[in-house]
């Protein structure tokens, strides 16, 4: 979620194209993330037993909050970029 603050301080400061490269940044990550649990769950899903830890569970909640926490990330520099427009 480092790069989502960068991106929104970047946007706060008017450097918009920052932001935006901290975002695509953020967003890279998160789909990195993502396919690593999309080939823990397909294992699965084929029979392969996957043992199930309290980190596994951790992460995925850090998943889940990174992507949330993205979106916003886009509204407020959406909201910086509006106002410094205006």
């Amino acid at each position: 979620m480092r790069k989502q603050m960068e991106a929104i301080q970047a946007a706060k400061a008017g450097n918009m194209g920052q932001a935006e490269s901290k975002i695509h940044d953020a967003e890279q990550a998160i789909v990195e993330a993502h396919h690593s649990q999309t080939d823990m769950l397909t294992k699965e899903a084929q029979g392969e037993k996957t043992e199930i830890t309290l980190l596994t569970v951790h992460s995925q909640d850090h998943l889940m909050t990174s992507i949330a926490f993205c979106d916003l990330a886009k509204e407020v520099i959406g909201l910086y970029d509006y106002l410094q427009r205006s």
